[in-house]
C-alpha cells in the first residue's frame, strides 16, 4: 500500500521514502486541531526574513534589494528529491548570476523532527552544522539559510515540501510558486521556474503562476514527539550475539545477498571500538530500510558471551552480532578481508557478491562512512 503522503507522481512506485508529499495549498486546520500552514498566495508580498546562514553570518530580505528577481527555494539536506535538484539549483543560480536574479535557499526543517529512518538517502540530517558540510561539499553559489529553530519564516511562506520555489518580482510580489520543473529524474518537459524567471526579466506575465510541488514534507517541530517515539521503540529491539568460526565469516564476506553489508570488528577492551558503537547503531537505523545490513564481529573470548552481549544491549546494537570463537586472528583476517593488518576497530563495506568497496582501520570517520554507503545505495529513489 502506498502511504497517503506519497506524491501523485510516485504513486505507482514501491519502497519510496515515507516523507514524500505533494500539494498546492493546505486547508486551514488539520484533523488533530493544530494550525495548518497555508502557502503564500500569488501576488502577496515577500515575507521578511533575517536568518543564520552556513557562513556564520545572517542574511536578510533587504540584502537582495538590488535584484530584479528574487528566487527563494526551500530545500534541505536529507530529502532525496531535494538532493536530486541540488545540481539544477546550482546551475540556475549560475545561469542567472549576471542577469539581476538572486537565488537564496532556506532549510525549513527542525532537525529534531527528522526520524533516523528518513535519512536513508542521505549522509546528513538538517542541522545548521550539517548544512555547512553540505554547502561546502557542493560549493553552493547562493546563501543557504537555517529556519529550523523557530520556523516562523517557513510558516509565513507556507512551505509544503522540499524543494518548494517562490519567485518574486522587483516589487517583491510573488509571481510564481511551486516546483522547479516537472521531473526530479531529469527527463524535464516543463521548466516552470526558469519560465517564470524569463517572463519577469522580459516584463511579461508569468505563463503558469502556480504548480504542484513534490518532495519531502516539511518537518515541523510538532513532529519531534514522533521522532523521539521511534528512537524509544528501536531501543527496545532484541539484541543477540552468537559464536561464529572462520567458515562462517568467509560466508559473510562472500555476501550472496542483494544487500550491502557493513561489517565491524570490535572488542569490549577496545575503547575506540566501544565509543563508536552508537554511531554504528545510528548508521544502521538510517539505512536498514534499504538494501543494507550491519554485522558486528567481537574478538572477546567466547566464554564471556553474556558480558559481551550485555555491552551490545547497553548500546542497543540490534544487528547481526557475532563473537569469533577462535583466538586465531590470521584466520579471521583471511576469511573477512585479507588486506586487514589486524588492529581493531576494523570496518568493511561489502557489496553483493563479495567485493569490498570500503575499508577502514581504526576509529571511523562517520561522515566518510555514510558517504560511502549512500554513494552505493543512491541518494534518490529509482
Amino acid at each position: 500500500m502506498v502511504p497517503s503522503c506519497v506524491s501523485w507522481r510516485a504513486a505507482a512506485a514501491f519502497a519510496l521514502p515515507a516523507c514524500l508529499s505533494v500539494g498546492i495549498v493546505c486547508g486551514a486546520a488539520r484533523a488533530d486541531g493544530a494550525e495548518e500552514v497555508r502557502t503564500l498566495a500569488v501576488g502577496a508580498a515577500a515575507p521578511d526574513f533575517d536568518l543564520p546562514d552556513v557562513k556564520d553570518g545572517r542574511v536578510r530580505l533587504s540584502d537582495f534589494d538590488a535584484a530584479h528577481v528574487l528566487v527563494v527555494i526551500f530545500t534541505c539536506n536529507h530529502c532525496p528529491t531535494a538532493q536530486a535538484y541540488e545540481d539544477r539549483i546550482i546551475q540556475l543560480a549560475r545561469d542567472y548570476a549576471d542577469r539581476q536574479v538572486k537565488v537564496v535557499a532556506i532549510s525549513p526543517n527542525d532537525p529534531q523532527a527528522v526520524r533516523l529512518d528518513e535519512l536513508g538517502y542521505s549522509d546528513l540530517s538538517d542541522s545548521l552544522d550539517e548544512m555547512k558540510l553540505r554547502a561546502a561539499e557542493k560549493q553552493f553559489p547562493f546563501p543557504y539559510l537555517y529556519d529550523g529553530e523557530r520556523q516562523q519564516v517557513s510558516r509565513a511562506f507556507g512551505v509544503q515540501a522540499t524543494p518548494h520555489v517562490f519567485i518574486f518580482d522587483r516589487a517583491r510580489k510573488l509571481r510564481y510558486v511551486g516546483r522547479i520543473d516537472d521531473s526530479e529524474r531529469g527527463d524535464v518537459k516543463s521548466h516552470d521556474a526558469r519560465n517564470a524567471i524569463e517572463a519577469l526579466l522580459q516584463g511579461e506575465p508569468v505563463p503558469v503562476a502556480q504548480t504542484r510541488t513534490f518532495g519531502c514534507s516539511t518537518k515541523w517541530s510538532d513532529k519531534r514527539a514522533d521522532a523521539a517515539a521511534a528512537l524509544a521503540q528501536w531501543d527496545q529491539e532484541e539484541v543477540t550475539l552468537e559464536p561464529i568460526d572462520a567458515e562462517g565469516v568467509r560466508a559473510l564476506a562472500a555476501n550472496d545477498t542483494g544487500k550491502y553489508r557493513l561489517v565491524n570488528v570490535w572488542a569490549s577492551w577496545c575503547i575506540p571500538c566501544v565509543t563508536e558503537l552508537p554511531e554504528l547503531v545510528t548508521t544502521n537505523r538510517m539505512y536498514r530500510g534499504r538494501n543494507f545490513e550491519l554485522i558486528t564481529i567481537s574478538l572477546d573470548n567466547v566464554d564471556q558471551l553474556e558480558d559481551s552481549r550485555a555491552l551490545l544491549v547497553r548500546h542497543h546494537v540490534a544487528a547481526r552480532n557475532y563473537v569469533f570463537r577462535s583466538a586465531d586472528r590470521d584466520a579471521l583476517a583471511e576469511a573477512l578481508d585479507p588486506p586487514w593488518s589486524g588492529p581493531v576497530p576494523y570496518t568493511v563495506l561489502i557489496a553483493p557478491r563479495g567485493k569490498v568497496v570500503y575499508r577502514h582501520s581504526g576509529p571511523l570517520d562517520v561522515l566518510e562512512l555514510r558517504r560511502a554507503i549512500v554513494g552505493r545505495l543512491g541518494r534518490t529513489y529509482q
